[in-house]
């Protein structure tokens, strides 16, 4: 699947979410973090050269998310959201040359569902699980120059996290968050790793807006 697909499912499935939620006028949030995605590093089999890992660069990244609360209590509230990430330039390096490619951009998107404590008042910590998909798109050149052949790949994704948000004015919040986008890897021909899976942790902060 190409990543301008990937953003045209993004677009519509948050236009259907709006639209419902405004026809049921139910309460609704859109958000904006800004921050940097942690990835450790990888080994890779059968190396026998100095520095034999692939080390990920802290990518500055962008999310955005769309929520809509299905429940609300004064103890707590339960939403439905749709975080998506984007990190347009996430770095790679390995210590063999032309075993890895220059960087790629990595699209996260997870359908999820956030329980948020005592939702009423200026301090509201939360929680967040779901799942869906992401798409990795690599550079055309390696490393330290020549053609990659590695591809880019689609991936499921299993997404989790926990945040606060503190409220500024009354439908205006700061929110500081962390979470895991737990993914397949993208594609490395010369230099396997024997994985299949890797942790992308996302840490940020930014400001949702209730409606």
């Amino acid at each position: 699947m190409s990543e301008k697909r990937l953003w045209m499912m993004v677009l519509a499935l948050v236009s259907v979410l709006a639209v419902s939620a405004a026809a049921q006028n139910e309460k609704n949030e859109v958000s904006g973090v800004v921050g940097r995605d942690l990835i450790s590093k990888q080994a890779i089999q059968g190396a026998n050269f100095f520095d034999p890992f692939i080390r990920y660069g802290n990518g500055l990244s962008i999310e955005g998310s769309y929520a809509r609360r299905i429940r609300i209590t004064d103890i707590y509230s339960v939403s439905g959201e749709i975080p998506v990430l984007f990190n347009p330039d996430e770095d790679l390096h390995a210590g063999g040359s032309g075993l890895v490619a220059k960087n790629y951009k990595a699209l996260f998107v997870a359908p999820s569902f956030r329980v948020n404590l005592f939702p009423g008042t200026a301090f509201s910590p939360w929680g967040s699980i779901g799942g869906g998909f992401g798409h990795f798109s690599e550079d055309r050149l390696l490393q330290y120059g020549g053609t990659n052949t590695g591809k880019s790949t689609s991936t499921g994704v299993l997404q989790y996290g926990f945040g606060l948000d503190v409220r500024l004015k009354r439908r205006l919040f700061l929110r500081g968050e962390a979470r895991d986008f737990w993914s397949g890897q993208p594609d490395f021909p010369l230099s396997p790793t024997g994985k299949t899976r890797q942790h992308n942790y996302f840490v940020g902060g930014g400001v949702a807006w209730r409606f």
